[in-house]
């Protein structure tokens, strides 16, 4: 690891070698993507990218997707955006093998993020891969070190990085300001049986695929378009919640917290609201403590929708995200006295918004997935070979406490991490 942080500290600069960037790209030079995964995630990324491709000179010159349906899709949708369609592949290896191919988007279901981001980065390819950046220790590992071998520059899709009010309320953390923190608290809910019921599990046929290739590193089992298209749901493929939810939750606090590895996790949770045949939880809650010496509590509900909110409790203030995943609305609230000596204590502490220079208006409580601040640093990075906003290092320290949180999940240990071997363990490892 210290070959690793020697790599990303201060956001270096790679150097250009023949070995790490075979095509050098100009200021004027097109950006050639081709994007590996094309579902639903996938369609929102494509407009994301169609929305730069002036400013940032980019194309998608190729789409790549098992389904016939999702290829033939997306190569209508980007043929709109571009005035003429993308090449159309059916295999992510036939994709690597371009050399006119600059980089690849990879936001396929979350078991093959790290096979395929490590492959990418093997044949020289720049990457955007969506979170988690993997839910197996050891293939997330080998992406990692592909891609710090390779030099490449990875952008992993932990969007909140990139947009301006929590990078406001990060540098206000990073001043002090709330003194010392203990406490992160995040609450963030959803009434519905999430990723249950896509009107595309109808549309799937096993002939129309490759369900062999669509299993990646799995063991074979019979072909399900359930599990193909409703993979959350499943714990072969994913955590679920964690996964999806606390991925995003987890890599605001270490970013915001400067602490990029829990020190131990332990999680509860259940099938309570949505007994569809699901394996994965649709109520979860997960403990995790860090090094610095905070405690950081996640909590989803996928039975109710109560207001979600993300807590930073320090001793002389709480920053307060009101607003579940992704709100723009941060509280700064200062700590002084307490309820116990005075009930009305609440009304009388300063409060104050973090807002943008020249915002007037408080903004939001929820924001879309179409921001477009993160794929254009990744963007930019490309160019200048900097490290953009979420490096494999960050992707990776959050894969490692969601994978934390679901081992302990199933397993119904508290789990700790090992910092020296860079492993799980069900105990804590020696000193």
């Amino acid at each position: 690891m210290s070959n690793s942080a020697a790599l990303i500290a201060g956001g270096s600069v790679f150097a250009s070698t023949a070995l790490s960037y075979g095509r050098v790209l100009g200021a004027n030079d097109r950006i050639s993507l081709c994007h590996i995964g094309t579902g639903s995630r996938g369609t929102e990324l494509d407009w994301i990218v169609s929305q730069l491709r002036t400013s940032h000179n980019a194309e998608m010159t190729g789409v790549c997707d098992l389904w016939r349906l999702n290829r033939e899709k997306a190569v209508a949708k980007n043929a709109k955006f571009y005035g003429r369609a993308p090449r159309a592949f059916q295999y992510f290896e036939d994709v690597l093998a371009l050399k006119d191919i600059d980089a690849v988007i990879i936001s396929t279901p979350e078991h093959s993020h790290s096979p395929i981001l490590k492959m990418a980065a093997e044949a020289g390819k720049d990457a955007y891969v969506e979170k988690p950046m993997g839910n197996v220790l050891a293939e997330a590992k080998s992406a990692r070190d592909a891609v710090i071998q390779n030099e490449r520059v990875v952008q992993v899709g932990t969007q909140h990085r990139s947009e301006p009010h929590p990078r406001m309320a990060q540098e206000l953390v990073q001043t002090g300001a709330l003194g010392d923190v203990s406490k992160v608290e995040i609450v963030w809910n959803y009434h519905g049986p999430r990723w249950r019921g896509r009107e595309e599990t109808k549309l799937l046929r096993e002939e129309d695929t490759d369900w062999r290739k669509w299993l990646l590193t799995k063991p074979y089992r019979p072909f399900d378009p359930q599990v193909y298209c409703e993979f959350r749901l499943y714990k072969e493929f994913s955590s679920g919640i964690p996964d999806q939810w606390m991925s995003h939750a987890i890599d605001l606090v270490h970013w915001f917290m400067n602490d990029s590895f829990p020190r131990s996790v332990v999680a509860h949770g259940g099938v309570f609201a949505w007994h569809d045949g699901r394996e994965n939880a649709d109520t979860f809650q997960a403990l995790l403590q860090y090094p610095k010496g905070f405690l950081v509590s996640y909590s989803t509900s996928f039975g109710n929708d109560a207001p979600g909110f993300t807590r930073y409790m320090g001793k002389q203030a709480t920053l307060i995200n009101i607003g579940g995943e992704g709100s723009p609305r941060y509280q700064l609230v200062q700590e002084n006295g307490t309820h116990e000596d005075d009930a009305d204590i609440d009304e009388k502490r300063s409060s104050k918004y973090v807002l943008l220079p020249g915002e007037t208006k408080l903004p939001p409580m929820g924001i879309d997935d179409l921001s477009l601040g993160h794929m254009s640093n990744w963007f930019e990075c490309m160019r200048s070979r900097q490290q953009p906003h979420c490096t494999v290092h960050e992707g990776f320290a959050h894969s490692v406490a969601c994978m934390m949180a679901a081992e302990s999940y199933w397993s119904g240990k508290k789990q700790y991490w090992d910092t020296a071997n860079e492993t799980i363990l069900d105990r804590a490892p020696e000193s």
